[in-house]
């Protein structure tokens, strides 16, 4: 079954209720699944879908955070010594890396919208370098540490430290940004995905909706990031 609507984010059939499809259209033409009535319900459905998985992450990474409170509420004086040993400007660098992707990312969505392939792609591909440059400050920011002897477990040195267990810090540490750097690697995926299909002109004013979630998951990844980088490399 074949369903046209008048709202151009949620329409998934031929560019006209009546006539040939028009050439200079390049999205493909996406036909309504069968257990939905109108390519509205399935739009929708696919938009509600998206937000119920991040409902999901935030409920996640929640826990995540209310871990760190717990043990900095039992190690105090460990999470406040231990959180000076962070680079703080490697985390700051990050953080301006990741909010200008997430600006980039609201431009790739609206350009897909407009149905402007090119700044679709190029808003994208600018996206895809921050993350990947997030990831190569991270790179640094672990290997330094790794030579420091601050990686918890059998591996942990912890020299120079005046107060006890100031390995626990750094094992909410590694496990936070650890988690949400996987995040990251999730996101250059599905970037990418999204980009190789916009550059083939499967995206339109028509349909867009693949780069609208992938948009809200990366601007998800950046929020809780906003969230560790002040916790972890500032209050400690």
């Amino acid at each position: 079954m074949s369903a046209v609507t008048h709202d151009a984010g949620h329409t998934a059939g031929h560019d006209s209720p009546i006539g040939p499809p028009d050439p200079s259209k390049h999205s493909p033409d996406f036909d309504v699944a069968h257990h939905f009535d109108t390519a509205d319900q399935q739009f929708d459905a696919g938009r509600m879908g998206i937000w119920l998985f991040l409902v999901t992450e935030i409920l996640f990474f929640g826990g995540l955070f209310c871990a760190f409170f717990i043990f900095r509420s039992w190690y105090l004086e460990s999470f406040v010594e231990a959180h000076h040993h962070l680079d703080k400007v490697m985390g700051a660098i990050n953080t301006m890396v990741l909010i200008f992707s997430s600006l980039t990312m609201a431009l790739a969505v609206r350009s897909a919208q407009v149905n402007d392939k090119k700044k679709t792609v190029a808003f994208l591909a600018v996206t895809l370098l921050c993350a990947a440059a997030f990831l190569v400050v991270k790179y640094f920011e672990y290997t330094h540490k790794i030579h420091e002897g601050l990686l918890p477990g059998k591996w942990f040195a912890g020299h120079g430290f005046h107060t006890a267990h100031p390995g626990m810090f750094f094992s909410v540490y590694f496990m936070m940004t650890g988690i949400h750097g996987l995040h990251v690697v999730i996101g250059i995926g599905l970037i990418l995905w999204i980009l190789i299909r916009a550059n083939r002109g499967e995206f339109s004013q028509r349909y867009y909706a693949p780069v609208e979630g992938v948009g809200l998951y990366w601007h998800l990844v950046d929020l809780v990031w906003i969230y560790l980088f002040p916790l972890l490399y500032l209050v400690g």
